[in-house]
C-alpha cells in the first residue's frame, strides 16, 4: 500500500511544525509515507535520513511567478504525477478544494481531509492538525517535532568544527521573512558580547545570502572571531552542526524550527509574529507590555525587547 500526505504551506517552519503529525500517520498506518510538499520546504534536505518518510513530492505553485503547477495545465501535471504513483489513501492537511480534485482526478479511492472551505482566520495551526492526527490514529499525539540525522556524520561534524566542552556552542537566528520580524543586529552582537564574557562561546549564525548585511555586520565586529556563519550552506550541511550545538537564540525563524525539532532549548525573540505553542522547548522573549498571547502580526515590537532582557535568558542555559 503507497500512502500520501499533502502539507502545502510554503516554508521550512511550515514543514517542521507538521513533523510529528506526519510521523504520527506513518506509525499508524505502519509504513513510511510519500508527501506532497512546498519547494521551499527544503523537504528533501530536512527529510534525507527520516525513517518515516520514503519519497518527497515538490508542489511548485508560485508567490510572485506562476509555477510548474500553477493553473489548469500545472494542476493537470500535477495530477499525472500523483496517479502515477498509485496511492491508495491521501491525508490532507489543509481544506483546499484544490487538493480534493487532485486527490479524484489521481484515483485515489480514501481520502481524509480537513472540512472543505474552512478558512485559515478561523482555526489555529497547531490545533487543527493536531486534531485532525489524534481523530485519525485514535490516541494523543505530541506536537514536539523531530528531525531525524546521521549520528556518524554527526560526529564527524562535532570533529571537524571542534565542538570542544570548553565552549558553550550557540545557533543564533539573525534571519527572519521580514524586517519587523527582525530583532536589531546591533542587539544581538551586545547579547553574544555579553554572553562571551561570562561564557567562552561559538556562535552559528543562522542566515542565507539574502541576510549577508546582517552576517558581514557580526563577522566584522568584535565578536566575529567566534562565529562561524551558515551563509553558504545548504540546509542539510547546517543540520548535523545544529545538533551538536547547546542551545537556539535568535528570531521566530526557519533556523529556530530546525533547532527545536533536532532536541535544542531555544530561545525565541518575537517582535511581530504569533506564538505557537508547540514545544516545551520553545521558551518566547516578547516585546515589553505584551505577553505571549497579545504578542502577533502587526505587534511591532522589535525595539521594545532588551539586550539584558534576552541576556539574562540566556544565562539561565549557559551553566
Amino acid at each position: 500500500m503507497k500512502v500520501l500526505v499533502i502539507q502545502q504551506r510554503r516554508g521550512i517552519g511550515d514543514l517542521v511544525v507538521f513533523l510529528s503529525y506526519i510521523h504520527a500517520i506513518s506509525k499508524k498506518e505502519n509504513i513510511p509515507l510519500t508527501v506532497l510538499v512546498n519547494k521551499n520546504t527544503k523537504a528533501d534536505e530536512v527529510l534525507k535520513y527520516d525513517k518515516y518518510i520514503k519519497n518527497v513530492i515538490f508542489f511548485d505553485r508560485g508567490a510572485k511567478q506562476p509555477g510548474e503547477h500553477d493553473g489548469i495545465i500545472g494542476f493537470f501535471k500535477l495530477v499525472k504525477k500523483i496517479k502515477s504513483e498509485d496511492f491508495e489513501k491521501v491525508y490532507i492537511f489543509n481544506s483546499s478544494l484544490r487538493n480534493t480534485l487532485l486527490a479524484k482526478f489521481a484515483g485515489i479511492k480514501k481520502v481524509f481531509q480537513y472540512p472543505l472551505f474552512q478558512k485559515k482566520k478561523n482555526r489555529n495551526l497547531i490545533e487543527t492538525a493536531k486534531k485532525f492526527t489524534e481523530n485519525i490514529v485514535g490516541k494523543p499525539v505530541s506536537s514536539q517535532p523531530e528531525i531525524f540525522i546521521n549520528e556518524k556524520l554527526v560526529e564527524e561534524i562535532k570533529k571537524k568544527y571542534n565542538f570542544s566542552k570548553d565552549f558553550k556552542h550557540i545557533c543564533i537566528g539573525l534571519s527572519a521573512s521580514g524586517p519587523t520580524k527582525r530583532w536589531d543586529i546591533d542587539r544581538f552582537i551586545s547579547t553574544l558580547e555579553k554572553i562571551n564574557e561570562i561564557k567562552p562561546s561559538k556562535f552559528y549564525l543562522g542566515g542565507g545570502v539574502n541576510d549577508k548585511i546582517l552576517i558581514d555586520k557580526v563577522l566584522n565586529s568584535s565578536i566575529g572571531k567566534h562565529c562561524l556563519s551558515f551563509e553558504k550552506m545548504s540546509i542539510s550541511e547546517t543540520l548535523p552542526i545544529i545538533k551538536n550545538c547547546d542551545l537556539y537564540i535568535g528570531n521566530d525563524t526557519s533556523w529556530f524550527n530546525l533547532s527545536c525539532a533536532l532536541g535544542k532549548n531555544c530561545i525565541v525573540i518575537y517582535t511581530d509574529s504569533p506564538i505557537l505553542k508547540y514545544s516545551k522547548k520553545v521558551f518566547p522573549i516578547v516585546p515589553s507590555g505584551e505577553t505571549v498571547d497579545t504578542t502577533t502580526h502587526n505587534t511591532r515590537g522589535k525595539d521594545k525587547i532588551s539586550v539584558e532582557h534576552v541576556f539574562q535568558k540566556a544565562k539561565e542555559f549557559l551553566n
